[in-house]
């Protein structure tokens, strides 16, 4: 029998420190003082409790660009951002839209065993866009996707995307759309406005994702069925999802960090390494984006951690690829965005960080109260913790991060997974 007692924590970062008594990866006891009774001690003193953090947007790029992250990679960088779940997005190659490829990469998770890799089944075959995948057999695999999404590419079809959705509700899962009207955003390279015209760079406009949006929260209520909004870009598409969610449509959304901390001003150095779709928009949005996550109408953060070799970033902007790092940042970038400015308290980051995210992946075991027969899935953060981003030293195998030499607040000092520890002062534990 495995047995730990985490001294001096405190949960939520509510009330007096704590002791967290855990056996077999269940919490057994919290209170002062609680008998060790020779069993491992961590020294939690000054650090905030969490549950474990839950990514329902991860690109761990295996199977077929490994030279850019792998699942053991990707999981040991989710594991020292503090994450005990990671959802995986579907385009890879061969793209996840069968039973062969989920299974694959859920495997490949429990072998390596940082965290819960839970792949995310494409919604149509081949990302095509044309007829719908297998969900069916993917929902029924020994994966048991319960979420599906093209990302990378928009369902632009409104009759695939009713179908999706009549299909998806069938099985009580939910279609994560990456809502970008194609036919809006040909040759786009920048947020649609007054910078991308004085750089040069082929605008995307704010409509074509609020348009998507606007059409998909439609049908999901036609159909009676469960919507995800991915990477919310704009302050447009929040005032729809407040108005969807009004009527009652079964929607819920995410932002990134770096949509809530980043605005297109950075564009204007014409480095790569600030590409990403949706581009970053304007401070206007980015702060409408965090009223929003703050009172609930955008549900949680994802990450939409992408890597990239650095041959796809060190090349002129229009030849680079879009997507930025975002495991081992994303908690500071929340503390930077919400907590010091005073939008969300700690058990509010417990809210976007992993409550909702579980809720909505459907992970019954994620995302749980820190109490006496809940299992020790958790996160121990220092909130005095400053630490600066420096790309070559995160765990991933790229290294495209926009914080490059930012120093930030707020450090993820130990991760637990059902009471075993993944991630410690700054290193993975396989």
């Amino acid at each position: 029998m495995s047995a730990l007692v985490i001294r001096g924590a405190t949960p939520y970062g509510e009330g007096a420190p704590v002791d967290i008594a855990v056996r077999d990866g269940v919490i057994t006891a919290i209170g002062s003082a609680v008998d060790a009774d020779g069993a491992q001690v961590l020294d939690a003193g000054g650090l905030v409790a969490l549950p474990g953090f839950v990514d329902l947007h991860t690109h761990l790029r295996e199977p077929g660009r490994e030279d850019t992250e792998t699942i053991e990679t990707g999981s040991r960088a989710a594991a020292l951002g503090g994450f005990t779940a990671v959802f995986a997005m579907a385009n890879t190659d061969p793209v996840a839209d069968n039973a062969v490829v989920v299974e694959h990469v859920w495997r490949r998770g429990r072998e390596v065993g940082l965290v819960d890799v839970h792949p995310v089944g494409a919604v149509t075959v081949g990302l095509k866009g044309e007829r719908l995948a297998e969900l069916g057999t993917m929902a029924r695999s020994a994966a048991q996707v319960r979420v599906f999404s093209d990302d990378g590419l928009c369902v632009a079809d409104p009759l695939i995307m009713r179908r999706a959705l009549e299909y998806t509700r069938a099985l009580d899962a939910v279609i994560a759309q990456h809502a970008e009207e194609p036919r809006l955003t040909v040759g786009a390279q920048a947020h649609e406005g007054e910078l991308a015209a004085r750089l040069g760079l082929a605008g995307w406009p704010s409509v074509a994702e609020e348009a998507i949006v606007a059409r998909d929260c439609l049908l999901a209520r036609h159909v009676g069925a469960r919507l995800h909004v991915c990477h919310v870009s704009t302050e447009g598409t929040a005032e729809v999802l407040r108005w969807a969610k009004a009527r009652g449509t079964r929607v819920s959304a995410e932002v990134t960090p770096h949509h809530l901390l980043l605005d297109d001003e950075r564009l204007s150095s014409y480095d790569p390494v600030n590409k990403v779709n949706p581009p970053l928009r304007t401070a206007a949005d980015a702060k409408a984006l965090r009223q929003a996550l703050a009172e609930g109408t955008i549900d949680c953060v994802a990450t939409d951690h992408a890597p990239h070799a650095s041959q796809d970033k060190d090349c002129e902007w229009s030849a680079a690829r879009p997507g930025m790092l975002g495991l081992q940042t994303a908690l500071p970038i929340v503390v930077r965005t919400m907590v010091e400015p005073g939008l969300l308290d700690w058990r509010g980051v417990a809210r976007v960080l992993s409550e909702r995210p579980a809720e909505i992946g459907g992970l019954p075991d994620q995302g749980r109260p820190i109490a006496v027969g809940e299992p020790a899935t958790l996160a121990l953060v220092d909130p005095a913790g400053r630490w600066t981003v420096r790309g070559a030293e995160l765990a991933s195998i790229a290294a495209n991060t926009p914080y490059e030499g930012m120093e930030l607040p707020g450090a993820v000092v130990a991760t637990l997974l059902r009471g075993k520890i993944t991630a410690r002062d700054g290193k993975a534990t396989a």
